[in-house]
Order: structure tokens, then sequence, then C-alpha cells
């Protein structure tokens, strides 16, 4: 295990590495510390899971930079769940939408649908672009206790995993996970409570023309 200030010097090149080879970053966002690895690198999930005691069952959620690169990657919106991107990412919401072809059959295996977000925290947008395609991040957090809100946290409490790269990117504003929405229906549904309030969604997927 290794942390890195993110805040300044060359930490870009080494988190990439760390994600190309397989292992496992933990990253800042706005609303908590977060667990990185390759989308289409098994190795790396494989630690995520073994680390967090999650369940396999329980896919990971993903996250990109923008959302011209989600597009990009196969990730398909309907006109008004494209207005709730528009208007909320990069932030604190996670879309759940329908599965992208580009998308390997042993990821999240058998579900039609995954879990995307655009976070807001330059450290992770930056990795994120870097690596040049959307990575598998969850909260950095044994499951079912309470998440990271500092690179300390997240180093303290994963300091033994032996590939794992911590970015300090200081203490997190938000604290809270980000509101979930399944957006693959008529009508939108809200899955998680969070940081963006889901009547301030329902104004804009409503909007008409």
């Amino acid at each position: 295990m290794r942390i890195v200030d993110a805040g300044g010097g060359d930490w870009l090149p080494s988190a990439v590495e760390t994600i190309r080879r397989g292992g496992v970053v933990a990253v800042p966002t706005e609303t908590v510390y977060g667990l990185a690895a390759g989308l289409l690198n098994p190795a790396g999930q494989d630690k995520i899971f073994l680390i967090k005691g999650r369940k396999r069952e329980k896919a990971l959620p993903v996250q990109a930079d923008s959302l011209k690169r989600a597009r990009a990657w196969g990730f398909a919106f309907s006109p008004r769940a494209l207005r709730i991107a528009a208007a909320f990412w990069p932030g604190p919401l996670t879309l759940i939408l329908p599965r992208p072809p580009a998308c390997p059959a042993w990821f999240a295996p058998g579900s039609p649908t995954l879990a995307l977000r655009i976070p807001d925290h330059p450290v992770t947008l930056a990795l994120l672009a870097a690596v040049g395609a959307p990575l598998a991040v969850t909260s950095a957090n044994p499951s079912g206790l309470a998440e990271c809100l500092t690179a300390g946290g997240a180093a303290e409490t994963f300091g033994s995993i032996p590939d794992l790269l911590v970015l300090d990117g200081g203490p997190v504003p938000g604290g809270k996970a980000s509101t979930v929405v399944d957006v693959t229906g008529r009508e939108p549904v809200l899955l998680r409570r969070g940081p963006i309030q889901f009547k301030d969604l329902l104004g804009v997927w409503n909007v008409r023309g």
C-alpha cells in the first residue's frame, strides 16, 4: 500500500499504471472516498470484492470522466435521462442505465443494467481522463461499515492490501453517498436518497420539449 499527495507532484502516471496492471486506487470524490479498478480488468475488481467483503452478485458501479466518454463507450440515454445527466453531472448522482454492448460478459453477469456516475472531484476526473475509459468504482469501506472520508482513513482501513495506491485529495466535502435513480423505465425510480433531491430530478425530467 502507498499513499501519495494528489495535490501536487507527478502522481497521475503511477495511478494509471496501478489501474492497468490490475491494482486498486483509492480516490476522492465529492461524496466519499472510493476504490477504483479497471472496468475491463477482472484482477483489480477481484481485489475490490475481496477487501470490501462485497457479495459478487452486487455489481460494482461505473464512473466516467464525462457524458461524452460514457456515450462513446456505449451507455445509452433516453432524451429525459440525458436531460437529467446534463443537469446534474458531474455530481453526486448515480443513474441506472441499460447495459452497454461493450461491457464484458463477466462484469455484472446477467444484469441488463449498470450504475453510472460522473464524479465532481478534479483528482478522480483526471485519473478517469488519463485512463481513457470508465472505471469500476465503489465506496471505500468494508461492506456494511461507514465510508472513508479521508485518505488516511482509507489507508488505515485497507493498508494491508499490497497493490493499493491511495490518492490523498484531502477530506471529502460531502460525506454522503450519491443519490441513485433508475432511469430505464417510463418514469424515474428513486433507489437511494442522497445529496440531490428527487423532486429536483423530477423537475428536470418533466420539462416539456
